[in-house]
Parts: structure tokens; C-alpha cells; sequence
């Protein structure tokens, strides 16, 4: 496997930040950029007659991530060549949330065929339920194929997010990426870093990922009791402030972030389900911990990749995270890359919700909100 990375700024166009003239090779090319300039077809047509055999794949972020460093008004690029691992690329429209189960049967069995090995979604970030989503690739998946990604971003303004197959950014799309081959060898991590507090609190009324009720009383009326002057920023403050949800048939929590608030009927519309009759309980943030997540992830990751050099590293992180490090947000890169090594090249994007195994080895995937999430690559 090579790479080859570029970026793309108002100020000075496409600038190669290495060069590895794989401009006739690559067959794949991830796109993670500021959703305004996705939108320009110009940007992908460059990319496409750079690397005129590639697939061209990405997502709007709410930050990029070119090895060390987090861009906010970019785009980067990372073109692959793979000497011996075959990618495929399934696509779906999601119309509404109440297709996402759908959505994800329907892409996993596009690509389920022999010597597949791995899968990363590339998803709309805000009309989904990422949970659904991923409840239906492990159903047509059988829990054997491990897949990883995330959601779309667009900053912490929560108005729209685009994803890229080979042309300008679209709406309500989401990609599946399907790797094959025994050459290739895939490790993946997921950890938080959150604190939970306070009592534990029983969802009352819930639908899906739109919470009604906590303890019997409006789940808006509690949250922004609980967010006291930051509830006037609602939904983007949210992020801040996530809840742990115990699930009765998971030995582990996970977390869940607001994606949207009504306030006509005091719900909350999550990125995952908030299933009735689970407890939940309040989260705040602590940087130290924060950045010893993102090193937990690392570790995790190198477990499952039984390989100490990874080829590839593709970072996806809570946008929640980068507003809680501020101007230490490049703090968890870089004990990321203290982690795996100099040799790996990193990219990816902060995101509006996370998709990777709970666990070293595990393959059944699930919604993870306000962790950092790694996935390695390396062909062999």
C-alpha cells in the first residue's frame, strides 16, 4: 500500500504535502473538507482527473484532520494504492430516520461477497439513526465483518452535511467502502474519556432516537436545567454535555449526543436510539481524560491490527471533543501518533457520530457519540 496527501485552501489551491505519483494507481481516494467547498464540483473534477482510475469517497466535516494538525476550512486528500486488496463501493438514499435499518441491510448486502474482510461507512450525519444503521449491517453481516466510520459534520451548526462519491457533495447519501482480500490487514479502537455523574435516569417515553421523557418529565425541560446558561445554544451546546446510555444487553455504555431539540413538545432527537425503559445518566468533560481516551483508542487499535507499522491511519472524532480541548484539540493527535508511529500517514475528520466495535476483536459495530475512533490499515 502507498498514499499520497494533498490539501486544498482558499488561499493556495492544491498544495501535494507528499508525493508518491500515484496519480495514474490509486484506485481510492478519500475527500474529508469544509461542506462549502464539497459542494463546488470543481474540487472533485480535480481530484477525479488527478486520479482518473480511483473512487473518489469522503464526507463534510466539522474539522479535518491532516496528520498532526486539525483544519477547519479545507479540504484534504488521501489517495490509496492497494498492491493487492480489492475495494468496492456501496451506496444508498435514506429518505427518512425510519429507513436507516433498511439503509444498512441494503449496503452490506452489496458488498457481502467472498474475501471481503472489511467495511467503513461514510454517512449523512443528520437524517439518520446511526444505531438503526448499524443494527442493519450487523444483521445481513452476521456479526463477521467489523466495520468502522462515522457521520457526516458541519461544524457545530447542525444545518446540513454532504457526503462525496465521485462527484460534487449530496445530501442524505451513505457510503459503504468494502475492502477484500487476504493481504489486508484491518485494526480498529473506540474510547471516550467522559465522566458520567449524578443519579442513574429512567427513559420514560422514547421513540427510537427521540427522547420524550426522563423520570416521567420532559427531557428538554431536565437538560436545560442541567445546562443552565449554555442551554441558550441548544442543540450545538449539547454536545458539551452527552448522556451514557446502559443497555441491558451490552456489558459496556455508550454514549449519546443531541442532534436536534423540539421545543413544541420538549423531546430530544439523539444520533442513536434512546430505547424505553433503559437508564441513562449526565456526562461533563475532562480534557486530561479526554486526550487518555484518544490514547486508549490507539492501543486498542494496534491490538486488533496484530502489526506494529499500520500503512494508514483514518482518525474520526466527536465534534463534542473538539469543543471541549479548544486549543488543545491537536493534543489527542499527537498522542495518537506517539502511539502508532511516525511511518503511518493520518487522516480524517470530526464527526457528528462514530461506528467501530466496542472492543479489540469483537465484529458487531455500533453508534458510538463523543469518542475517538481509529482505523488501521496495512497490506501485507
Amino acid at each position: 500500500m502507498k498514499t499520497e496527501q494533498s490539501i486544498y485552501s482558499e488561499a493556495l489551491g492544491w498544495v501535494n504535502k507528499s508525493d508518491n505519483n500515484l496519480d495514474n494507481m490509486a484506485q481510492l481516494v478519500f475527500l474529508f473538507g469544509n461542506k462549502d467547498l464539497l459542494k463546488e464540483e470543481h474540487h472533485i473534477d480535480f481530484i477525479r482527473n488527478k486520479y482518473p482510475i480511483a473512487q473518489v469517497v469522503g464526507c463534510s466535516t466539522s474539522g479535518e484532520i491532516f496528520q498532526e494538525e486539525v483544519l477547519n476550512e479545507n479540504i484534504v486528500s488521501t489517495a490509496i494504492w492497494f498492491e493487492n486488496t480489492k475495494v468496492e463501493i456501496a451506496r444508498e438514499h435514506i429518505t427518512t430516520m425510519e429507513d436507516s435499518f433498511m439503509v444498512g441491510e441494503k449496503l452490506a448486502e452489496k458488498l457481502d461477497n467472498k474475501d471481503l474482510v472489511h467495511i467503513m461507512i461514510l454517512s449523512e450525519g443528520l437524517n439518520i439513526n446511526g444505531s438503526e444503521l448499524t443494527k442493519g449491517l450487523n444483521c445481513k453481516l452476521n456479526n463477521r465483518i467489523p466495520v468502522t466510520g462515522g457521520l457526516a459534520g458541519d461544524q457545530a451548526d447542525f444545518n446540513e452535511t454532504v457526503i462525496i462519491h465521485n462527484k460534487a457533495g449530496e445530501k442524505n447519501l451513505v457510503l459503504a467502502i468494502g475492502f477484500y482480500g487476504k493481504h489486508l490487514q484491518v485494526g480498529y479502537g473506540s474510547m471516550g474519556g467522559w465522566d458520567s455523574f449524578g443519579v442513574d435516569r429512567e427513559v420514560t417515553k422514547s421513540r427510537g432516537n427521540i427522547l420524550y421523557e426522563l423520570d416521567g418529565h420532559p427531557a428538554l425541560e431536565l437538560y436545560k436545567k442541567y445546562l443552565g446558561d449554555h442551554a441558550a445554544n441548544l442543540p450545538s451546546s449539547a454536545l458539551l454535555f452527552p448522556l451514557s446510555l446502559r443497555l441491558k444487553d451490552s456489558e459496556t455504555a455508550v454514549v449519546r449526543t443531541v442532534l436536534a431539540v423540539n421545543e413544541a413538545d420538549g423531546s430530544m432527537i439523539f444520533a442513536g436510539d434512546i430505547p424505553q425503559g433503559e437508564y441513562v445518566r449526565l456526562m461533563k468533560a475532562n480534557s486530561d481524560r479526554l486526550i487518555d481516551g484518544a490514547n486508549g483508542a490507539a492501543e486498542m487499535s494496534k491490538i486488533s491490527l496484530h502489526n506494529p507499522s499500520p500503512d494508514l491511519a483514518i482518525l474520526i472524532s466527536c465534534v463534542g471533543r473538539k469543543l471541549v480541548l479548544k486549543q488543545r484539540v491537536e493534543e489527542e493527535l499527537e498522542i495518537i501518533r506517539e502511539s502508532i508511529g511516525n511511518t503511518a500517514p493520518m487522516t480524517g475528520f470530526y464527526s457528528y457520530g462514530e461506528i467501530c466495535p466496542g472492543k479489540p476483536f469483537e465484529q458487531r459495530c455500533e453508534l458510538h457519540n463523543q469518542t475517538m475512533t481509529i482505523t488501521l490499515f496495512k497490506e501485507i
